[in-house]
């Protein structure tokens, strides 16, 4: 089993730089100086943003907005779908697959780590690592400051609160908060009434 194969089934690598083979080494420096690159682009340059980002993932639907500055390790292992908007300083650590579904909104400082590392001080000593991949639904919504731990699935319409630290699945149609993050309570008919406590939307909302 070569590297590349652990990195995506979970099982345990050295990840030091020195095992990292050449052509993986010269993949993860080119994803880099693209960043590096979209992180110090003109605001008014959205094309040539947009056009980046397409070569740095793996796949990427229409109408993709993500606000500089942007992290990843990989890029290649990002997998986005349409009417994707992430606000300022989203981190991803893509060393497995993280799929992110249709109109998802990230706000600011949000974390995706896929890779972590084992209890056992001895390994970590010798730079071991395990990935395992992140999952996120359609039309998610997560608050600033949060953090998506490794295996994590997310699913669609969810909301997690600003601060949370999601460390195990998350349902569907569903308000998340707190680290641990844990359910609040379900999305409901009140929600498409009212935005906001006493607050009406003022219009009819159809439930797809």
């Amino acid at each position: 089993m070569n590297l590349l194969e652990k990195m995506k089934n979970g099982e345990l690598y050295d990840c030091s730089l020195e095992a990292i083979p050449e052509e993986l080494n010269k993949k993860l420096y080119e994803c880099k100086e693209l960043l590096h690159d979209f992180n110090l682009s003109r605001p008014s340059e959205t094309e040539y943003r947009e056009e980046i980002i397409r070569k740095v993932f793996a796949e990427v639907g229409e109408n993709c907005y993500i606000e500089p500055p942007f992290h990843a390790n990989w890029g290649c292992n990002m997998h986005v779908g349409k009417n994707f908007y992430s606000n300022f300083n989203l981190t991803v650590v893509d060393d497995a697959d993280i799929y992110i579904g249709d109109s998802v909104m990230i706000a600011p400082n949000v974390t995706i780590a896929t890779g972590t590392h084992p209890i056992c001080p001895d390994l970590r000593e010798r730079v071991y690592q395990y990935n395992l991949p992140v999952h996120i639904g359609n039309r998610v919504w997560i608050g600033a400051g949060a953090v998506i731990l490794p295996g994590v699935t997310i699913g669609d319409d969810s909301v997690i609160g600003a601060g949370s630290v999601v460390t195990k699945d998350i349902p569907s149609g569903v308000v998340a908060v707190g680290n641990p993050c844990r359910v609040l309570r379900e999305i409901s008919e009140y929600d498409y009434e009212y935005y906001r406590k006493n607050c009406k939307i003022g219009f009819k909302i159809e439930k797809d």
